[in-house]
């Protein structure tokens, strides 16, 4: 977390916790005072009475029946103006903690996405303007037309990354749900990426009959997110395997890799908008943050869900469960 965030964030706690203290000090004095006054008014009944009266037992036994009740109006009232002070103390704190930190996440995320998109800009225009000054053999022109192909269809991906993420969180997205075979989807997003990093290894296993009733442009999001995130965690020499299998009546997608891995602790938080894993092996690594996070919304959007695993003896398995078609 950037350091003056963190400032932030303690002076916030500092500031929290003297007016909680205050108000807390504030509450108290208020119900010492009236328990006092009561008592004073109680006294001062008690002694306008007189010894000799025949109802004067009646008449004590009413004014202190009064004390108490105005005894347990105060601490009932007081009691529920503490507890709204505490519930809305911490609403405010936490809300306020909230947008400190998402402020945090959207600079990391103009800062990434920045970067992310003048990276192909620039090896697109070099290679563009090298083809338009020299002149190459036949294999040469293929290299950089080839890259620069590559990082055209980054460029695609992150802006349909990004254009979905709005999308989805305005509710503008509209969804054309059809039956679509997942294994032949699947197989034909890893065929893609064979073609653009064909110096890394990517296995490929389905079953038969793995239909499932969704979108296919999100499907296909869906697979390409998992498999490039599975590419940019894991190193060059080590294999990624895709694998579409069924499970009772269940369609599972699994993408299995050999790298670092997910500690326990950010399982969940890296479904997050604009989260990446804090370890610094990571944070080297290209990304926005919201690849994940649009594969939830995906499967949430498909009711299915997601989840990571670690895998052995290293690596992590990301599986999206979907419903069998026919079974919805």
């Amino acid at each position: 977390m950037d350091a003056n965030i963190k400032k932030r964030l303690i002076t916030l706690s500092i500031v929290y916790w003297v007016l909680l203290l205050y108000i807390t000090a504030a509450l108290v004095w208020w119900f010492i005072s009236l328990y006092n006054q009561n008592a004073a008014m109680t006294d001062l009944k008690m002694s306008e009475l007189r010894a000799g009266d025949p109802s004067y037992t009646i008449k004590a036994a009413a004014i202190q029946d009064g004390k108490k009740r105005k005894t347990a109006q105060y601490i009932g009232e007081g009691s529920i103006f503490f507890l709204l002070i505490i519930v809305g103390a911490v609403f405010v704190f936490r809300a306020t903690r909230r947008q400190l930190i998402l402020a945090q996440q959207q600079k990391n995320f103009m800062m990434a996405i920045t970067h992310e998109l003048k990276t192909p800009i620039a090896v697109t225009r070099l290679n563009l303007e090298t083809l338009q000054k020299r002149k190459l053999d036949e294999s040469q022109q293929q290299r950089l037309i080839g890259i620069t192909l590559q990082e055209a269809e980054r460029l695609n991906d992150l802006c349909n990354n990004i254009l979905l993420t709005a999308q989805l969180e305005s509710g503008a997205n509209r969804t054309m749900k059809e039956y679509l075979e997942l294994g032949t989807l699947a197989g034909d997003c890893v065929q893609d990426f064979r073609r653009r990093f064909a110096s890394r290894q990517i296995t490929f296993e389905a079953a038969e009959e793995t239909a499932v009733f969704g979108e296919q442009l999100l499907m296909q999001l869906l697979v390409n997110n998992l498999i490039e995130n599975a590419l940019k965690y894991s190193p060059k020499d080590k294999p990624v395997n895709v694998s579409v299998t069924r499970h009772n009546n269940q369609v599972l997608l699994q993408v299995a890799d050999e790298g670092i891995g997910v500690v326990d602790s950010e399982k969940e938080k890296i479904f997050d908008k604009f989260y990446r894993i804090g370890n610094e092996k990571t944070r080297t690594s290209k990304g926005t943050g919201l690849g994940l996070y649009l594969c939830k919304k995906i499967m949430a959007g498909h009711d299915g869900h997601i989840n990571v695993s670690d895998n052995h003896p290293t690596g992590s398995v990301f599986t999206a469960t979907f419903k069998l078609a026919g079974n919805h």
